[in-house]
């Protein structure tokens, strides 16, 4: 039999029904049987559980009907194996229970394990830990009753929580909380891992992840179609090339900043400042005219230009090997004209903050462009999709949802729309062009604060300045700038993490120490 063991978090992520697939794969064309796999993961869960709260004498099992129920009848009756004192809590309909199931249930029966319909009813005051088997990968709308009940009794106890495969009220598709989702404090995920678990709310519910495959075989995973791939600093570093000894500015690139209208020269400064902690060669500044001698002042490594006539960008694009467009560019007629110029340049370039907007007003005939970088928030990103549907009664996404329903969709409809490399930011950044989704598993909530998606503006510029694709700019961007804000946070706290704190981490990052 299969030797629970823990591995290494994969790299790609799955739908569930991708899983649900993998798992048919494993069952019918390579003989595993279902009974075998159910007890794999319950062994393993059972594992975690003693591994995480060693001594543990009292245990509860929250069972629904479905498979992830199965685990949880297996892992009471290995519990009980071992001495523990386990109470099963049957909120599912015992009669919609599969035949593996049914025999972990039985397994139960035979051992006397107490099994109670209603949780109001269990002394689960007393229990240490709480095994959420309730839900799994298929569930799909509001948590209804008597789930949402239970759910909400696993909550309001102290009780450390262990869920098996997913918390039960998390998409497993989109990392949406379904109404009502239990917080767990360990999840053990199995054979494929859900892509819901590592965006939108999924990381805030899941507590510890961990990881068993249950043994199936390698070659399965070839066979689902199309997955996301979850980022790896390590990975996406070593591809980034050493410096040659004989190289000078120019062999790193002239990256233009176009931005900072009056008041807000704060998010250019940030964003240039940046690109050159990421190791651009030249950095110029096309801002206005108000604060242009006080950011060269402030950093003069920095070429800083001021700009009152559009027409004066260009002969500052002819010298630029790519450019960063919006950060603090405001919406005025200053902004708009700055804008417009600049979008007609024929370079590499990367549009954030006021740049997505007034991309968004842009007639349709303009809005597609293999060589940028669109770097939304989910706000920018609705407006872009808003945008698109204003200016295309054909398209297809008239009915708009809210972009954080399904981020997955989301970002690839945006590229679908603009093309190039998108990045939709948030917990669980994604990214993608015309044939990947990528996830970067890095940053922390201390990085909602202003001036974070300029400072990323700057850094995924500077990348490109430097040579990089842009799909390898965007994705080694997201990872250094997260990466950056993670070492700040665990050095000093997430709270009062500043866009600026990050500098030292990019340069030390970029340079893969």
């Amino acid at each position: 039999m299969h030797d629970s063991q823990l591995q290494k978090i994969p790299d790609t992520l799955y739908t569930a029904r991708q899983v649900r697939e993998l798992d048919r794969i494993a069952i019918q064309e390579h003989q595993l049987s279902g009974l075998l796999l159910m007890k794999r993961a319950a062994q393993t869960c059972v594992d975690s559980l003693l591994h995480h709260w060693r001594g543990t004498s009292r245990v509860a099992v929250f069972c629904g009907s479905g498979n992830n129920a199965g685990d949880g009848y297996f892992i009471a009756a290995f519990l009980a194996e071992k001495h523990v004192q386990v109470t099963i809590v049957q909120v599912g309909a015992l009669e919609k229970l599969s035949s593996d199931a049914r025999q972990g249930y039985e397994a139960c029966c035979q051992q006397d394990i107490e099994i109670i319909a209603d949780p109001r009813q269990a002394k689960l005051n007393q229990v240490e830990v709480i095994v959420d088997a309730l839900l799994g990968t298929g569930v799909a709308g509001e948590i209804r009753l008597p789930f949402a009940e239970a759910i909400n009794v696993i909550n309001s106890l102290p009780s450390r929580v262990l869920s098996v495969d997913i918390p039960s009220g998390i998409s497993a598709d989109t990392g949406q909380v379904l109404g009502v989702a239990v917080r767990a404090d360990v999840t053990v995920s199995f054979i494929g891992m859900k892509r819901g678990l590592m965006t939108l709310d999924g990381p805030d519910y899941v507590g510890e992840m961990q990881f068993d495959s249950l043994g199936v075989p390698e070659d399965i995973f070839t066979k689902v179609g199309k997955s996301v791939v979850r980022l790896s600093y390590p990975d996406l570093v070593a591809d980034f090339p050493k410096r040659r000894g004989n190289s000078h500015k120019n062999s790193f690139g002239n990256l233009l900043l176009v931005g900072g209208d009056q008041g807000m020269s704060g998010a250019i400064l940030m964003s240039a400042v940046a690109a050159m902690r990421a190791g651009a060669g030249v950095v110029t500044v096309a801002t206005h005219p108000a604060h242009a001698s006080f950011l060269g002042t402030i950093h003069p490594e920095l070429m800083v230009r001021g700009i009152t006539d559009a027409a004066a960008l260009d002969s500052l694009i002819d010298k630029a090997s790519c450019m960063v467009i919006g950060p603090g560019l405001g919406l005025s007629e200053w902004s708009e004209r700055l804008f417009s110029r600049a979008i007609q340049a024929e370079l590499p370039m990367v549009i954030d903050a006021d740049g997505l907007t007034w991309l968004s007003r842009l007639p349709i005939e303009f809005c597609a462009n293999n060589n940028w970088i669109l770097t939304p928030h989910p706000g920018e990103a609705t407006r872009l999709l808003q945008g698109a549907v204003e200016h295309s009664e054909s398209y297809e996404s008239a009915n708009l949802p809210n972009v954080q329903f399904d981020r997955f969709s989301s970002v690839v409809e945006i590229q679908q729309r603009y093309g190039g490399n998108i990045l939709l930011k948030g917990q669980g950044t994604l990214i993608c062009n015309s044939d990947d989704v990528f996830l970067c598993p890095y940053g922390n909530p201390g990085m909602a604060t202003a001036g974070m998606g300029d400072v990323l503006s700057g850094v995924i510029g500077g990348l490109v300045a430097q040579g990089c694709s842009l799909i390898q700019a965007t994705t080694l961007g997201a990872v250094v700038h997260g990466k950056a804000a993670d070492s700040c946070a665990t050095r000093f706290g997430q709270r009062g993490l500043m866009a600026t704190d990050l500098y030292p981490e990019i340069r030390r990052l970029v340079n893969g120490n």
